[in-house]
């Protein structure tokens, strides 16, 4: 399959395979991870591309074709959304890297980079770079990425230590078998382990001046598209991972409720009870407030991106705060679906379960996490500090 050529055609290619990726979901989630026909299929519809630097043949995709495109594959297989928003970010992350290290990851414009922001592993400085050492958690897709963006911490003396991210080739690091989980199980997000991996100095990217929006490429530093902020950009990436699988649960409740009826009761079909109207209008009322939610953010995230503005703390703190409200009405509507949908959907060729679970996982993600999300927010629309500085 030729990669897709702009962003309409890119959404068109992967809605083309959400058959595909629902057939194979129960697999995904069996294996604990994309199994290498969906992954293959994705990479040839050339979704790994959208914030790939256009001078290695990557896209730079628009945020809502991003959006469209994952809520695509997630209508299908949340788990493999998932995979594809953590190496679609990480891919962005790469591009902030000094440009010698951009050149060494970027051989290919469909590379698959994964990484997390948990510095559990460390790094002593060394002659020409580090030295990493470690176990990182919640690897995303680490069985097929070709590189990882670990997380480390540089101990000083003096203060914290320097927290960086250190791009490492997944040759060098060894995968740890410990991704058993209720939700998200196909994402792949199993351990990491670095024993004395060598960083050259210039494949580390020093996550404190990043958040300020400083990085050391000199190629991508006046591309507008790569001034805006990583985290909200995270906002963008999970959002459609929600909105998906809740658009899919809708469907598949509405389609079933015309053939079942509800046990104990003179109702053949689901469809005929008053209950099943009113569940049914409040699922799709709460996924069309997200819908609106995540518009909203994107529209301010491009705007600022075209004036050339920063966004002020109070909404980067909304933004983050939007993002979790996504997540939180995405589940209460699966979740609404979910019981209503009676004892014969635990079966595990029963969609709705995976999603039920899936959207329980994503809503636990210490960034998407709404509650956190909301006093953050609280926090600063109270005149106090957010008290974090992921903002």
């Amino acid at each position: 399959m030729a990669v897709a050529r702009t962003d309409a055609e890119l959404v068109a290619r992967v809605r083309s395979l959400r058959p595909l990726l629902r057939e194979h979901a129960p697999r995904t989630e069996q294996q604990r991870r994309v199994v290498p026909e969906v992954a293959t299929a994705l990479t040839d519809t050339g979704i790994h591309r959208m914030n790939v630097p256009r001078r290695y043949g990557g896209y730079q995709s628009g945020l809502r074709t991003q959006v469209d495109a994952v809520a695509e594959i997630a209508a299908a297989c949340g788990s493999t959304a998932f995979k594809t928003v953590i190496q679609a970010g990480c891919s962005y992350i790469a591009a902030l890297l000094p440009d010698e290290a951009q050149d060494e990851i970027f051989t290919s414009p469909d590379v698959k980079v994964g990484g997390t922001l948990i510095p559990d592993a460390t790094a002593v400085r060394a002659d020409g770079g580090y030295v990493v050492n470690g176990t990182s958690g919640f690897a995303t897709g680490c069985h097929d990425a070709d590189w990882h963006l670990l997380t480390v911490r540089v101990e000083s003396g003096d203060g914290p230590p320097e927290v960086l991210w250190t791009a490492v080739p997944m040759a060098e690091l060894e995968i740890l078998d410990d991704w058993h989980v209720s939700g998200l199980a196909g994402s792949g997000s199993n351990s990491v382990v670095a024993r004395d991996v060598f960083v050259p100095a210039h494949r580390a990217l020093p996550i404190g001046p990043l958040l300020a929006g400083e990085f050391p490429s000199k190629r991508s530093a006046d591309d507008p598209f790569y001034r805006m902020p990583v985290l909200l950009m995270f906002c963008v990436w999970t959002a459609p991972n929600a909105l998906g699988l809740a658009r899919s649960a809708l469907a598949e409740f509405t389609e079933r409720t015309h053939r079942r009826g509800i046990t104990y009761t003179f109702h053949e079909r689901q469809s005929e009870a008053t209950v099943t109207h009113l569940q049914v209008a409040e699922a799709a009322l709460k996924l069309s407030c997200a819908e609106l939610l995540t518009g909203d953010f994107i529209g301010v995230i491009e705007a600022r991106a075209a004036s050339g503005e920063p966004h002020p703390p109070e909404e980067r703190a909304r933004i983050r705060a939007q993002n979790g409200h996504v997540a939180r009405l995405c589940k209460e509507a699966v979740d609404l679906l979910g019981s209503a949908s009676g004892a014969s959907s635990l079966h595990l060729d029963v969609p709705i379960q995976r999603a039920v679970r899936d959207l329980n996982a994503l809503s636990l993600h210490s960034f998407v996490n709404p509650a956190t999300n909301l006093e953050i927010y609280g926090r600063v629309l109270s005149g106090v500090d957010p008290g974090t500085p992921f903002l």
